[in-house]
């Protein structure tokens, strides 16, 4: 009779059965889905789900305050005019679109927890029915 090799480890176990004990594949899925599931079922707080577009919408206000600061300097300071005339308008035009962008994202998101929640009830009575 042969005796089969020994592994470099010294286990008794072949390389296959090895191989077979250390799959995780459905783990590392699940694990690695970036985008929310059946799995992520837990529920948010406010602030994990707005946390964005109130940061959006809180530095597009302070720019946009800094710009009007700027601009006013433009029309009392009189040394470096020119400068404060070229920098306000920027600053005010990029604080104003970041403040846009910001106060519209909240209803989208607004909108899509509805609709995930409409679609959630509706798989849940799909299942109810259809499973029996």
């Amino acid at each position: 009779m042969e005796i089969p090799p020994k592994s470099p480890d010294g286990s008794e176990k072949s390389p296959q059965s090895k191989e077979l004990l250390t799959s995780n594949t459905a783990s590392t899925l699940c694990i690695s889905s970036r985008s929310e599931s059946v799995w992520t079922s837990a529920s948010r707080s406010k602030w994990d789900i707005y946390h964005k577009p109130v940061i959006v919408v809180s530095v597009g206000a302070a720019v946009f305050l800094f710009g009007i600061v700027i601009t006013s300097l433009s029309c009392i300071q009189i040394k470096n005019k020119d400068v404060y005339k070229l920098c306000g308008p920027a600053f005010l035009s990029l604080g104003l679109m970041l403040l846009v962008c910001g106060l519209v994202w909240i209803p989208i998101i607004r909108k899509k927890q509805k609709q995930r929640q409409k679609s959630q009830f509706l798989q849940s009575l799909r299942s109810f029915f259809f499973n029996r």
